[in-house]
């Protein structure tokens, strides 16, 4: 049998990580619309097409992002379905070499340690090839699922910033955590 490249950027026993690409809409998308109950009223992911074109798009052409989708390992380790996806953003080089992180499972991976999985391969991509320091979580204080994989994955909370973004029509509080390069390799 012939051994076929796999289009993983960084794989584990269960998932692996790849960039978006426009193909992956219809999928992505069915995805979101079945996840609404799980993302409310934390994020909003597109759930049609032009809206999913726009955001692989920017994700896919801004060098200040990148962003991962997190997908369940078929069968001989070939590509499996979506799990949910990681974004890279705020991505600055230079002295900072920061990035801020945020991620949605898919409501059929919920709870299932996939994106736990998928999230350490993230930080390991993002603290190898794209030579990042440091990345940083805003997370709603109520977003308990959330608090949980940042601390799960070693993230430490640095503070609290009130009103820090515009989301589902209010200004929402946010708690911060942020991981180093450091951090990992120490702990």
């Amino acid at each position: 049998m012939p051994h076929t490249a796999s289009r993983f950027l960084a794989e584990g026993p269960r998932v692996g990580i790849r960039h978006f690409t426009l193909a992956d809409g219809d999928e992505f998308t069915a995805r979101a619309r079945e996840s609404k109950d799980l993302h409310h009223p934390w994020l909003f992911p597109p759930d049609t097409a032009e809206a999913y074109a726009a955001y692989a798009g920017r994700l896919i052409e801004d060098p200040a992002r990148a962003g991962f989708l997190v997908c369940e390992k078929g069968e001989g380790g070939a590509d499996g379905t979506l799990a949910g996806f990681i974004n890279i953003n705020n991505i600055v080089h230079g002295a900072f070499q920061c990035g801020a992180l945020g991620y949605g499972a898919f409501a059929h991976a919920a709870g299932r340690g996939l994106m736990r999985e998928g999230l350490d391969l993230v930080i390991g991509h993002a603290f190898g090839p794209l030579r990042l320091h440091r990345l940083e979580i805003n997370v709603q204080p109520g977003n308990t699922a959330s608090i949980a994989l940042a601390r799960a994955c070693g993230f430490r909370l640095e503070g609290f910033s009130p009103d820090m973004l515009f989301i589902d029509g209010a200004w929402r509080d946010h708690e911060r955590w942020a991981l180093t390069a450091e951090m990992r390799t120490s702990g």
